[in-house]
């Protein structure tokens, strides 16, 4: 499959035996959407709900982290999603986050994975078919298996600082990245990682919600200040929106591009760690 496939081009493949479609909505801490509801609420016919909110590492004190691969694996397995299996994921959040579900299936091994571009709002807009409930499952087998090299740690970060080896790339607010706005989290340090540049995930994505494309997508990246022939380390608060530009820079074909999982998180939060405000 393609990285994105069109609200069209599902539409004619679904109900096909190789097929799974999956609801990756998550919210913020402290919203007052609840995804597990809205999903059951209205889904696209036979989406399972990948529960992004709950597919985490829940003895990690660091926020979001990835989940160890045999959780990831028995998670796949509940839903029906086993090897082989050609996987669509979509979502219905501002956070864009059908981008976190397709990076960890990448981490966790499963490469034909794609977005539906434009998500829910899409598919809600041109009027197509909704379902309720819950889709019955069948167990299915999902090799266990983690990619380390997909991801960045903290020591990773650390040693970037010094031989700036990759380009950090942070998808927060520009305001939040220069320390203007405070974060949201208690007791967090406010600015960046020293040395990253700052490409806000908003920027990336039409009025429609679909992905920008092509010259459009890589001017966003020029005028950060990205060089797009030099490995990117992707960043953020909790490492969900920071795949979002990860994906983008695999639209534009770039492979080298990696996620530091802890982000802002882990980073603001260590009172050894150097940190940067103002503008990159």
């Amino acid at each position: 499959m393609e990285l994105l496939v069109s609200t069209e081009w599902l539409a004619g493949e679904l109900g096909a035996s190789d097929l799974r479609v999956v609801d990756a909505t998550l919210f913020l801490p402290g919203s007052d959407r609840d995804p597990a509801k809205e999903y059951e609420a209205g889904h696209i016919p036979g989406a399972f709900f990948l529960n992004l909110p709950e597919l985490i590492d829940s003895n990690d004190p660091r926020p979001g982290m990835l989940p160890p691969p045999e959780k990831f694996a028995s998670r796949m397995q509940a839903l029906g999603l086993g090897d082989g299996s050609r996987v669509v994921v979509y979502d219905n959040s501002p956070l864009r986050t059908s981008a976190r579900a397709w990076w960890m299936f990448h981490v966790f091994g499963a490469h034909n994975v794609a977005i539906l571009d434009g998500g829910l709002p899409k598919w809600v807009a041109e009027k197509r078919e909704l379902e309720t409930g819950r889709p019955k499952t069948r167990h299915r087998h999902f090799t266990v298996w983690k990619d380390e090299s997909m991801v960045r740690t903290k020591a990773d970060m650390v040693a970037n600082l010094k031989s700036k080896a990759a380009q950090v790339v942070d998808a927060r607010s520009m305001s939040r990245f220069t320390g203007e706005d405070p974060e949201p989290r208690a007791g967090m340090a406010s600015g960046h990682i020293p040395g990253s540049v700052c490409l806000p995930y908003s920027r990336l994505f039409n009025a429609d919600n679909s992905w920008k494309r092509g010259h459009e997508l890589r001017g966003l990246f020029h005028e950060a200040g990205i060089d797009l022939n030099r490995p990117l380390i992707a960043t953020c608060g909790s490492g969900v929106t920071a795949a979002d530009i990860l994906f983008a820079a695999r639209l534009l074909g770039k492979e080298d591009v990696t996620l530091y999982d802890g982000s802002w998180g882990e980073w603001g939060a260590d009172a050894d760690t150097p940190k940067a405000t103002g503008g990159a």
